[in-house]
Protein backbone atom coordinates (compact mmCIF):
# COMPACT_ATOMS: atom_id res chain seq x y z
CA UNK A 1 0.00 0.00 0.00
CA UNK A 2 1.10 3.49 -0.51
CA UNK A 3 0.25 6.49 0.91
CA UNK A 4 -0.18 9.54 -1.70
CA UNK A 5 0.66 13.27 -1.07
CA UNK A 6 0.01 16.04 -3.47
CA UNK A 7 2.15 19.27 -4.16
CA UNK A 8 2.35 21.85 -6.47
CA UNK A 9 6.13 20.98 -7.25
CA UNK A 10 8.68 18.46 -5.91
CA UNK A 11 12.30 19.22 -5.28
CA UNK A 12 14.27 15.71 -5.29
CA UNK A 13 17.61 16.61 -3.12
CA UNK A 14 18.33 19.06 -0.88
CA UNK A 15 21.41 20.44 -1.83
CA UNK A 16 22.16 23.63 -3.20
CA UNK A 17 21.02 23.18 -6.76
CA UNK A 18 17.72 21.90 -5.11
CA UNK A 19 17.77 24.37 -2.46
CA UNK A 20 18.04 27.10 -5.05
CA UNK A 21 15.46 25.64 -6.94
CA UNK A 22 12.74 25.46 -4.04
CA UNK A 23 13.70 29.51 -3.46
CA UNK A 24 12.68 30.22 -7.21
CA UNK A 25 9.82 28.52 -7.33
CA UNK A 26 8.08 29.36 -3.60
CA UNK A 27 9.54 33.07 -4.62
CA UNK A 28 7.25 32.80 -7.67
CA UNK A 29 4.02 31.80 -5.91
CA UNK A 30 4.21 27.67 -6.36
CA UNK A 31 4.15 25.14 -3.61
CA UNK A 32 7.10 23.33 -3.13
CA UNK A 33 8.12 20.29 -1.15
CA UNK A 34 11.93 19.17 -1.20
CA UNK A 35 12.50 15.52 -0.57
CA UNK A 36 16.11 14.34 1.00
CA UNK A 37 16.96 10.81 1.59
CA UNK A 38 19.21 12.29 4.31
CA UNK A 39 18.61 13.19 7.95
CA UNK A 40 19.40 16.70 7.38
CA UNK A 41 19.84 19.45 4.69
CA UNK A 42 22.80 20.50 2.83
CA UNK A 43 25.05 17.83 3.71
CA UNK A 44 28.17 17.86 1.59
CA UNK A 45 27.64 21.79 1.27
CA UNK A 46 28.68 21.63 4.86
CA UNK A 47 31.69 19.13 4.19
CA UNK A 48 32.54 21.72 1.26
CA UNK A 49 32.46 24.25 3.90
CA UNK A 50 34.52 23.36 6.44
CA UNK A 51 37.88 24.24 5.20
CA UNK A 52 36.14 27.55 4.57
CA UNK A 53 32.78 28.02 2.07
CA UNK A 54 34.53 28.69 -1.44
CA UNK A 55 31.28 29.90 -2.90
CA UNK A 56 32.63 31.41 -5.84
CA UNK A 57 35.48 33.04 -7.78
CA UNK A 58 36.46 36.87 -8.87
CA UNK A 59 37.64 36.52 -11.59
CA UNK A 60 36.11 38.18 -15.14
CA UNK A 61 32.67 36.43 -16.19
CA UNK A 62 34.74 35.34 -19.81
CA UNK A 63 37.41 33.82 -17.84
CA UNK A 64 34.80 32.39 -14.86
CA UNK A 65 33.18 30.78 -17.46
CA UNK A 66 35.95 29.25 -19.66
CA UNK A 67 36.33 26.84 -16.37
CA UNK A 68 33.77 24.61 -17.23
CA UNK A 69 35.51 23.41 -20.94
CA UNK A 70 33.31 21.52 -23.27
CA UNK A 71 30.25 22.19 -21.12
CA UNK A 72 30.62 26.08 -21.15
CA UNK A 73 27.75 26.96 -23.76
CA UNK A 74 25.12 25.24 -21.83
CA UNK A 75 26.09 26.72 -18.20
CA UNK A 76 26.75 30.41 -19.63
CA UNK A 77 23.21 31.51 -19.94
CA UNK A 78 22.05 30.04 -16.64
CA UNK A 79 25.63 31.86 -14.97
CA UNK A 80 25.08 34.57 -16.75
CA UNK A 81 21.37 35.31 -15.02
CA UNK A 82 22.75 33.89 -11.62
CA UNK A 83 26.29 34.95 -11.57
CA UNK A 84 29.20 35.17 -9.28
CA UNK A 85 28.18 38.96 -8.02
CA UNK A 86 24.65 37.79 -8.19
CA UNK A 87 24.98 34.98 -5.75
CA UNK A 88 27.48 37.52 -3.45
CA UNK A 89 24.63 39.18 -3.31
CA UNK A 90 21.83 36.76 -2.48
CA UNK A 91 24.73 35.78 -0.12
CA UNK A 92 25.03 39.16 1.87
CA UNK A 93 20.79 39.19 1.75
CA UNK A 94 21.08 35.74 4.27
CA UNK A 95 23.45 38.13 6.31
CA UNK A 96 26.68 36.44 5.45
CA UNK A 97 28.62 38.85 3.69
CA UNK A 98 31.61 37.92 1.42
CA UNK A 99 35.21 38.99 0.76
CA UNK A 100 37.71 38.08 -1.69
CA UNK A 101 40.35 35.88 -0.91
CA UNK A 102 44.37 36.85 -1.84
CA UNK A 103 44.17 33.55 -4.24
CA UNK A 104 41.00 35.64 -6.09
CA UNK A 105 38.10 32.98 -4.25
CA UNK A 106 35.45 34.22 -2.71
CA UNK A 107 34.08 33.25 0.71
CA UNK A 108 31.53 34.45 3.69
CA UNK A 109 32.94 36.45 5.99
CA UNK A 110 32.35 33.97 8.38
CA UNK A 111 34.13 31.15 6.81
CA UNK A 112 31.74 28.64 7.20
CA UNK A 113 29.04 26.88 5.45
CA UNK A 114 26.74 26.42 8.68
CA UNK A 115 25.29 29.81 9.43
CA UNK A 116 24.85 30.36 5.18
CA UNK A 117 22.42 27.17 5.56
CA UNK A 118 20.86 28.10 8.67
CA UNK A 119 19.82 31.62 7.31
CA UNK A 120 18.97 29.95 3.65
CA UNK A 121 16.32 27.10 5.49
CA UNK A 122 14.77 29.96 7.45
CA UNK A 123 14.26 31.92 4.35
CA UNK A 124 12.79 28.87 2.91
CA UNK A 125 10.17 27.98 5.60
CA UNK A 126 9.16 31.63 5.87
CA UNK A 127 8.65 31.48 2.03
CA UNK A 128 6.41 28.41 3.18
CA UNK A 129 8.93 25.74 1.42
CA UNK A 130 8.22 21.77 2.84
CA UNK A 131 11.25 19.81 4.03
CA UNK A 132 10.19 16.46 3.85
CA UNK A 133 13.71 14.29 5.58
CA UNK A 134 14.52 10.16 5.42
CA UNK A 135 12.54 10.62 1.81
CA UNK A 136 14.43 8.92 -0.66
CA UNK A 137 13.20 8.87 -4.39
CA UNK A 138 13.30 6.03 -6.21
CA UNK A 139 11.14 6.79 -8.98
CA UNK A 140 8.12 6.87 -10.53
CA UNK A 141 4.99 4.47 -10.33
CA UNK A 142 2.46 3.55 -13.72
CA UNK A 143 0.61 6.51 -13.11
CA UNK A 144 3.44 8.87 -13.14
CA UNK A 145 3.66 9.53 -9.01
CA UNK A 146 7.01 10.07 -7.53
CA UNK A 147 7.93 7.37 -5.17
CA UNK A 148 9.67 7.53 -2.49
CA UNK A 149 11.01 5.52 0.30
CA UNK A 150 10.22 6.97 4.04
CA UNK A 151 10.73 5.57 7.25
CA UNK A 152 6.89 4.83 7.49
CA UNK A 153 6.65 3.23 4.45
CA UNK A 154 6.40 4.06 0.96
CA UNK A 155 4.81 7.14 -0.97
CA UNK A 156 3.69 8.07 -3.59
CA UNK A 157 3.55 12.24 -4.53
CA UNK A 158 1.66 13.49 -7.16
CA UNK A 159 3.30 16.73 -8.23
CA UNK A 160 2.50 18.90 -11.36
CA UNK A 161 6.16 19.39 -11.86
CA UNK A 162 9.62 17.60 -10.20
CA UNK A 163 13.12 19.01 -10.23
CA UNK A 164 16.05 16.44 -10.10
CA UNK A 165 18.85 17.81 -7.86
CA UNK A 166 20.53 14.42 -6.59
CA UNK A 167 23.79 15.42 -7.04
CA UNK A 168 26.94 13.47 -8.80
CA UNK A 169 28.53 10.25 -7.18
CA UNK A 170 31.21 11.75 -4.71
CA UNK A 171 31.38 11.47 -0.94
CA UNK A 172 28.07 8.97 -1.21
CA UNK A 173 27.65 8.65 2.68
CA UNK A 174 26.47 12.54 2.18
CA UNK A 175 23.92 11.65 -0.35
CA UNK A 176 25.28 11.70 -3.53
CA UNK A 177 25.47 8.02 -4.20
CA UNK A 178 24.34 8.40 -8.17
CA UNK A 179 21.85 5.99 -7.54
CA UNK A 180 19.34 8.34 -9.82
CA UNK A 181 21.04 6.81 -12.99
CA UNK A 182 19.88 3.34 -13.22
CA UNK A 183 16.03 4.80 -12.84
CA UNK A 184 16.78 7.84 -15.96
CA UNK A 185 18.23 5.41 -18.13
CA UNK A 186 15.47 3.37 -17.94
CA UNK A 187 13.53 5.55 -18.82
CA UNK A 188 15.55 5.96 -22.10
CA UNK A 189 17.41 9.41 -20.65
CA UNK A 190 21.11 9.90 -22.33
CA UNK A 191 23.44 9.71 -19.26
CA UNK A 192 27.29 9.92 -19.30
CA UNK A 193 29.07 7.74 -16.96
CA UNK A 194 29.99 8.89 -13.83
CA UNK A 195 33.20 9.41 -13.16
CA UNK A 196 35.67 10.66 -10.18
CA UNK A 197 36.27 14.43 -10.99
CA UNK A 198 39.06 17.05 -8.75
CA UNK A 199 40.40 13.43 -7.48
CA UNK A 200 43.59 12.45 -6.01
CA UNK A 201 45.31 9.39 -8.37
CA UNK A 202 47.31 6.24 -7.59
CA UNK A 203 50.97 5.96 -7.18
CA UNK A 204 52.88 2.90 -6.91
CA UNK A 205 55.21 4.47 -4.28
CA UNK A 206 58.00 2.26 -2.58
CA UNK A 207 57.13 0.94 0.89
CA UNK A 208 60.06 2.97 2.73
CA UNK A 209 58.23 6.64 0.97
CA UNK A 210 55.00 5.72 1.96
CA UNK A 211 56.09 4.74 4.99
CA UNK A 212 57.63 7.96 5.38
CA UNK A 213 55.71 10.64 3.78
CA UNK A 214 52.56 9.90 3.99
CA UNK A 215 50.32 12.87 4.75
CA UNK A 216 53.30 15.41 3.43
CA UNK A 217 52.91 18.38 1.17
CA UNK A 218 54.78 19.15 -1.37
CA UNK A 219 54.30 23.15 -1.34
CA UNK A 220 55.19 25.83 -3.94
CA UNK A 221 55.04 23.56 -6.67
CA UNK A 222 54.03 23.37 -10.55
CA UNK A 223 52.74 20.29 -11.69
CA UNK A 224 52.64 19.82 -16.03
CA UNK A 225 51.15 17.35 -17.93
CA UNK A 226 50.92 17.74 -21.56
CA UNK A 227 50.51 21.40 -22.60
CA UNK A 228 48.86 22.31 -19.30
CA UNK A 229 50.68 23.66 -16.17
CA UNK A 230 49.62 24.35 -12.53
CA UNK A 231 51.13 26.33 -9.33
CA UNK A 232 50.19 25.19 -6.27
CA UNK A 233 50.06 22.21 -3.68
CA UNK A 234 49.83 18.43 -3.90
CA UNK A 235 49.76 15.91 -0.80
CA UNK A 236 51.23 12.43 -0.97
CA UNK A 237 49.10 10.25 0.02
CA UNK A 238 49.67 6.25 0.98
CA UNK A 239 48.27 4.92 -2.39
CA UNK A 240 49.08 7.76 -4.18
CA UNK A 241 48.76 11.76 -4.56
CA UNK A 242 46.03 14.41 -4.45
CA UNK A 243 45.38 18.44 -3.48
CA UNK A 244 44.40 21.25 -5.44
CA UNK A 245 47.37 21.52 -7.65
CA UNK A 246 46.49 17.67 -8.70
CA UNK A 247 43.03 18.66 -9.23
CA UNK A 248 43.15 21.09 -11.54
CA UNK A 249 44.89 18.59 -13.73
CA UNK A 250 42.28 15.97 -12.99
CA UNK A 251 40.40 15.49 -16.14
CA UNK A 252 42.86 15.82 -18.33
CA UNK A 253 44.89 12.82 -16.20
CA UNK A 254 41.20 10.71 -15.65
CA UNK A 255 40.80 10.75 -19.31
CA UNK A 256 45.03 9.58 -19.87
CA UNK A 257 44.72 7.19 -18.20
CA UNK A 258 41.58 5.82 -19.09
CA UNK A 259 42.78 5.63 -22.77
CA UNK A 260 46.25 4.27 -21.67
CA UNK A 261 46.17 2.89 -18.46
CA UNK A 262 48.76 5.04 -16.46
CA UNK A 263 49.85 8.85 -17.33
CA UNK A 264 53.17 10.60 -16.08
CA UNK A 265 53.07 13.92 -13.90
CA UNK A 266 55.76 16.39 -13.83
CA UNK A 267 56.79 17.74 -10.72
CA UNK A 268 58.50 20.77 -10.91
CA UNK A 269 59.98 21.53 -7.10
CA UNK A 270 61.80 24.93 -7.41
CA UNK A 271 59.40 26.32 -10.64
CA UNK A 272 61.00 29.80 -9.74
CA UNK A 273 64.67 28.86 -9.18
CA UNK A 274 66.92 30.19 -12.11
CA UNK A 275 68.44 26.64 -13.76
CA UNK A 276 72.35 28.22 -13.85
CA UNK A 277 71.80 29.07 -10.45
CA UNK A 278 70.73 25.95 -9.51
CA UNK A 279 73.17 24.11 -11.25
CA UNK A 280 75.79 26.52 -9.15
CA UNK A 281 74.57 25.68 -5.89
CA UNK A 282 74.55 21.69 -6.60
CA UNK A 283 78.35 21.99 -7.92
CA UNK A 284 79.13 23.32 -4.30
CA UNK A 285 81.41 20.97 -2.48
CA UNK A 286 79.23 18.59 -0.50
CA UNK A 287 81.74 17.97 2.40
CA UNK A 288 80.72 15.80 4.76
CA UNK A 289 76.87 16.47 4.36
CA UNK A 290 74.31 13.79 3.90
CA UNK A 291 73.05 14.03 0.19
CA UNK A 292 69.61 14.67 1.91
CA UNK A 293 71.20 17.37 3.77
CA UNK A 294 73.12 19.48 1.12
CA UNK A 295 69.89 19.05 -1.34
CA UNK A 296 67.65 20.50 1.62
CA UNK A 297 70.16 23.45 2.11
CA UNK A 298 71.53 24.26 -1.25
CA UNK A 299 68.36 23.51 -2.79
CA UNK A 300 65.89 24.29 -0.40
CA UNK A 301 64.31 21.18 -0.86
CA UNK A 302 61.75 19.96 1.93
CA UNK A 303 62.42 15.74 2.94
CA UNK A 304 59.24 14.94 1.31
CA UNK A 305 60.34 16.48 -2.25
CA UNK A 306 63.34 14.85 -1.71
CA UNK A 307 61.67 11.75 -1.01
CA UNK A 308 60.17 12.02 -4.43
CA UNK A 309 63.65 12.80 -5.87
CA UNK A 310 64.82 9.56 -4.80
CA UNK A 311 61.71 7.29 -5.88
CA UNK A 312 62.37 8.98 -9.11
CA UNK A 313 65.87 8.23 -9.44
CA UNK A 314 65.04 4.40 -8.19
CA UNK A 315 62.70 4.16 -10.70
CA UNK A 316 65.15 5.11 -13.57
CA UNK A 317 67.63 2.39 -11.98
CA UNK A 318 69.95 5.33 -11.05
CA UNK A 319 71.00 6.68 -7.76
CA UNK A 320 70.70 10.54 -6.87
CA UNK A 321 74.49 10.67 -5.88
CA UNK A 322 75.31 9.37 -9.27
CA UNK A 323 73.62 12.23 -11.15
CA UNK A 324 75.54 15.30 -12.04
CA UNK A 325 74.59 18.52 -11.22
CA UNK A 326 73.34 19.64 -14.01
CA UNK A 327 71.28 16.09 -14.38
CA UNK A 328 70.41 16.62 -10.68
CA UNK A 329 69.19 19.93 -11.58
CA UNK A 330 67.07 19.07 -14.39
CA UNK A 331 65.24 16.10 -12.18
CA UNK A 332 64.13 18.88 -9.31
CA UNK A 333 62.20 20.62 -11.83
CA UNK A 334 60.69 17.53 -13.86
CA UNK A 335 60.25 14.66 -11.69
CA UNK A 336 58.11 12.13 -13.44
CA UNK A 337 55.60 10.57 -11.35
CA UNK A 338 53.72 7.65 -12.94
CA UNK A 339 50.08 7.62 -12.34
CA UNK A 340 48.52 4.30 -12.38
CA UNK A 341 45.19 4.59 -11.77
CA UNK A 342 42.32 7.33 -10.56
CA UNK A 343 40.99 7.42 -6.76
CA UNK A 344 37.66 5.93 -6.18
CA UNK A 345 34.81 8.26 -7.07
CA UNK A 346 33.61 8.31 -3.50
CA UNK A 347 37.07 10.45 -2.27
CA UNK A 348 36.38 12.47 -5.05
CA UNK A 349 35.53 15.92 -4.77
CA UNK A 350 33.00 15.96 -7.41
CA UNK A 351 31.88 13.70 -10.57
CA UNK A 352 32.02 14.33 -14.06
CA UNK A 353 29.30 12.83 -16.36
CA UNK A 354 25.50 13.24 -15.93
CA UNK A 355 22.40 13.61 -18.10
CA UNK A 356 23.02 14.68 -21.20
CA UNK A 357 22.66 18.06 -22.23
CA UNK A 358 21.14 16.93 -25.65
CA UNK A 359 18.21 15.43 -23.16
CA UNK A 360 17.65 18.93 -21.94
CA UNK A 361 15.37 22.00 -23.26
CA UNK A 362 16.85 25.08 -22.86
CA UNK A 363 15.34 25.58 -19.21
CA UNK A 364 16.55 22.30 -18.03
CA UNK A 365 13.75 20.56 -18.49
CA UNK A 366 14.87 16.54 -19.46
CA UNK A 367 12.44 16.69 -23.15
CA UNK A 368 11.89 13.37 -22.67
CA UNK A 369 9.63 13.26 -19.33
CA UNK A 370 8.11 16.35 -19.86
CA UNK A 371 7.72 18.61 -16.35
CA UNK A 372 10.92 16.94 -15.16
CA UNK A 373 13.82 19.15 -15.11
CA UNK A 374 17.77 18.82 -13.34
CA UNK A 375 20.17 20.50 -12.08
CA UNK A 376 23.20 20.84 -10.45
CA UNK A 377 25.89 18.27 -10.25
CA UNK A 378 23.68 15.88 -12.00
CA UNK A 379 24.18 17.23 -15.05
CA UNK A 380 27.21 16.31 -17.78
CA UNK A 381 29.92 18.96 -16.67
CA UNK A 382 32.83 19.59 -14.12
CA UNK A 383 34.76 22.35 -13.28
CA UNK A 384 38.10 23.21 -10.85
CA UNK A 385 37.76 23.75 -7.60
CA UNK A 386 37.83 27.30 -6.76
CA UNK A 387 34.34 28.11 -6.30
CA UNK A 388 33.30 27.04 -10.03
CA UNK A 389 31.51 23.93 -8.59
CA UNK A 390 29.40 25.85 -6.47
CA UNK A 391 28.49 28.24 -8.68
CA UNK A 392 27.38 26.55 -11.47
CA UNK A 393 24.90 24.24 -8.93
CA UNK A 394 23.36 27.93 -7.65
CA UNK A 395 23.18 28.91 -11.40
CA UNK A 396 21.61 25.29 -12.90
CA UNK A 397 19.17 25.20 -9.52
CA UNK A 398 18.11 29.09 -10.14
CA UNK A 399 17.50 28.02 -14.25
CA UNK A 400 15.99 25.47 -13.31
CA UNK A 401 13.23 27.10 -10.82
CA UNK A 402 12.42 29.57 -13.66
CA UNK A 403 12.04 26.77 -16.01
CA UNK A 404 9.39 25.29 -13.55
CA UNK A 405 7.65 28.51 -13.77
CA UNK A 406 7.13 28.86 -17.35
CA UNK A 407 6.01 25.14 -17.38
CA UNK A 408 3.21 26.04 -14.73
CA UNK A 409 2.01 29.32 -16.72
CA UNK A 410 2.30 26.83 -19.97
CA UNK A 411 5.04 28.90 -21.07
CA UNK A 412 7.91 26.70 -21.51
CA UNK A 413 8.85 25.12 -24.74
CA UNK A 414 8.00 21.35 -24.81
Amino acid sequence: MTDEIQTEVAVIGAGPAGLMAAEVIARGGAQVTIYDAMPSAGRKFLMAGRGGLNLTHSEALPAFLTRYGAAMPHLAPAIEAFSPSTLRAWSEALGQPTFVGSSGRVFPQAFKASPLLRAWLRRLDGLGVQLALRHRWTGWDDDGRLLLATPDGRRGVDARTTVLALGGASWPRLGSDGAWVETLTAKGVVVSPLRPANSGFTVAWSDLFKDRFEGQPLKGIALSFGAHTVRGEAMITRTGIEGGAVYALSSQLREAIIADGAATLQVALRPDADAAELVARLEAPRGKQSLSTFLRKAAHLSPAAIGLLQEAAMASGATLASLSPASLAGLINAVPVRLNGVAPIARAISSAGGIAFDELNPDFMIERLPGVFAAGEMLDWEAPTGGYLLQASFATGAGAGRGVLKWLEGKSPA
